[in-house]
């Protein structure tokens, strides 16, 4: 068997998302003003830089006015916002509110596409002096004792079986002094530290959202480029979390998409599905019309806020972007938290290299000057937003209402609304529960799961190890079948898990069937099953989505 290779650096930022591109580039700025020469590594799972960056995304340019104040002249925005506008819908019409609540006006901000944003970044990581290589997931965290020391890469050319075929090359031990993780959402990394670290330790449980969006192209002059449309109500009901997006970019591409937290009670609710109810509602439709779609995709999306966020460093590891939940889920805005994350890490990397010293008593440092800037000062004022919906959309948006005034502690009696993880909200509702209202499907604005996993570009090759790991299918076969109705069939925006069960003489036989080739990387299965058993790890490096655009 072919040996594994090491390489050493400095600091290595695990996925090449805002935050550690910014991080990158940030701490290569510092490097230089303070003329110590470093070796900076960023990787990522995707085959080339970006593609697998999915967001909405109306970007608040805050961050990067502190990175690369010349931004403006160069970075592949779609447009300024141009409008704002907040759509109630109901089955067949809208009522368009009168105001924009302040959380929602995006004046100064600018749409624009992730995947284009990160690439044009990667080259400004390089430009300053970082590597930056796609094709390289983090698969395994290296350690000595509980001290991070590097990553391990995953293997490329191991057939179904995990046996090595000929094309077979082991993935390379990367050590660093730093480790900064940057995975995005419930990332496979994070996931392995947090337990072994006590990482989560008297915080509130993480509480997700999945994001499906498609990018239409519409009739020359239909899309005003930099406007920007937010919905409620319809088709979500009353105790689910989640809204529409509508984004105007350049070119009259229409940039839609649409929000359900996962930390709803019936089991069939499918996001997929109520993405296409979305599009069929009369007001959204009539957007579409004429129009071609060109791209679909998914994401996790970190709700939780701050009180949910990890401790975010350790010894020789730092947190950032949405794996240390960098989100504000009232503003439904990331991108500048994470990027100014990473930047915050950078200051704090450079420190500790400069001590020598990388234990987490030197790292806190990044903590402390996370709690001393506008990032934690907007996350404060968000602090108890989600939380406030446990109990419905009334509730939220009242509660949401209250912050305003209190500075966002809403209603609770203490500064601390309390949580639980979405998957322990999920009602069991027994074999075969009655399915939540389906989209009927014509194939020109409302497609199924498989046509939409087409145009997601995603590819994986078949002869390989299923990267989605199910600890025990009992499980899925004996109890969730009976108490939960299988809710995987639903929540899997790519039609991945089909379970295969009947229910004979009082017992239920068949088998999971796990289509992992059409896994568009959302790792919502690994953050929405009831039974907390499914783990989502990267696939051979280069293999997933190809998000043009998003």
């Amino acid at each position: 068997m072919a040996e594994r290779d090491s390489l050493e650096v400095d600091v290595l930022f695990v996925g090449a998302g805002p935050a550690s591109l910014a991080g990158a580039i940030r701490l290569m700025q510092l490097a230089k003003a303070a003329g110590k020469e470093l070796e900076v590594l960023v990787i990522d799972k995707a085959g080339e830089i970006g593609n697998h960056g999915l967001s909405g995304a109306v970007m608040d340019p805050k961050a990067l006015d502190e990175l690369l104040p010349g931004w403006r002249d160069e970075a592949p925005v779609e447009s300024p916002v141009t409008g704002d506008q907040l759509w109630l819908l109901t089955e067949n019409g809208k009522i368009k509110a009168p105001i924009v609540p302040p959380m929602m006006n995006n004046q100064g901000k600018y749409v624009a596409s992730l995947q284009k944003i990160v690439k044009w970044l990667a080259g400004k990581a390089e430009e300053a002096g970082a590597q930056v290589f796609g094709e390289f997931p983090g698969q395994e965290l290296l350690w000595e004792g509980d001290r991070v020391i590097g990553v391990r890469t995953g293997d490329k050319g191991l057939d179904k079986h995990g046996n090595p075929k000929p094309n077979y090359e082991p993935g390379a031990d990367i050590f660093a002094k730093i480790v900064v993780l940057g995975e995005g959402p419930r990332g496979t990394l994070v996931k392995q530290a947090e337990p072994r670290l006590n990482l989560t330790d008297g915080r509130e449980p993480q509480v997700y959202a999945a994001g499906v969006k498609e990018l239409w192209q519409c009739a020359p002059g239909s899309v005003q480029a930099g406007s920007v449309i937010h919905t409620m109500g319809y088709p979500l009901p009353n105790d689910t979390f989640g809204g529409g997006f509508i984004y105007g970019m350049a070119n009259d591409i229409l940039d839609i998409g649409f929000v359900t937290g996962l930390d709803y009670k019936d089991p069939t609710t499918d996001p997929h599905n109520t993405f296409q109810l979305f599009k069929a509602q009369p007001a959204v439709r009539k957007l579409l019309e004429g129009a071609k779609l060109l791209r679909y995709g998914a994401k996790a999306i970190p709700e939780g806020g701050l009180y949910a966020m990890p401790r975010l460093y350790s010894d020789g590891l730092m947190l950032i972007g949405d794996s240390g939940g960098f989100l504000n889920g009232m503003r439904l805005k990331g991108i500048h938290l994470a990027m100014k994350s990473g930047m915050l890490a950078a200051e704090a990397a450079l420190e500790a290299l400069q001590a020598e010293r990388f234990d987490k008593e030197q790292l806190s440092s990044y903590e402390t000057k996370f709690n001393a800037s506008w990032a934690y000062t907007e996350l404060h004022t968000a602090r108890n937003f989600h939380q406030g919906f446990k109990n419905g959309l009334i509730n939220g948006m009242l509660n949401t209402g209250m912050g305003m005034f209190t500075r966002g502690r809403g209603f609770g009696i203490s500064d601390r609304l309390r949580g639980e993880p979405g998957y322990e909200r999920m009602e069991k509702r027994g074999y075969k529960p009655k399915e939540s209202r389906r989209a009927s499907i014509d194939n020109v604005v409302t497609f199924d799961k498989l046509t939409d996993v087409f145009n997601s570009g995603t590819m994986h090759e078949e002869d390989q190890p299923c990267h989605l790991k199910v600890q025990d299918t009992n499980i899925c076969r004996d109890r969730c079948t009976v108490e939960y109705g299988n809710p995987c069939q639903y929540f899997c925006p790519a039609k991945v898990y089909e379970p295969m069960f009947e229910k004979t003489n009082g017992s239920v036989t068949g088998e999971l069937v796990i289509n992992f080739t059409n896994c568009v990387h959302c790792k919502t299965c690994d953050i929405a099953d009831p039974y907390q058993i499914i783990t989502w790890v990267p696939p051979q490096g280069g293999e997933g989505p190809v998000y043009t655009g998003m």
